[in-house]
């Protein structure tokens, strides 16, 4: 039986768009918005956004625009 992991990005991508459902934030909002939400753990995830590409001035849509998440 293998057991399939989940990429901590594929975790993100679902809470922004649980907080995207919940009408908490907009798709068409700036990520930097999201940083009040995740409090402390919010460096960690700049980061990771930034090593994938991301600035914190692109739309939040794009984050949900994303099919796999994979490390180069």
């Amino acid at each position: 039986m293998s057991q399939q992991v989940i990429h901590p990005m594929d975790r993100f991508q679902r809470q922004v768009n649980s907080l995207v459902k919940s009408n908490i934030i907009k798709p068409t909002d700036n990520i930097w918005k999201i940083a009040l939400l995740f409090g402390e753990k919010w460096p960690y995830w700049k980061k990771e956004l930034q090593e994938f590409g991301f600035s914190m001035q692109d739309p939040i849509s794009e984050i949900l625009a994303v099919e796999a998440w994979e490390e180069d």
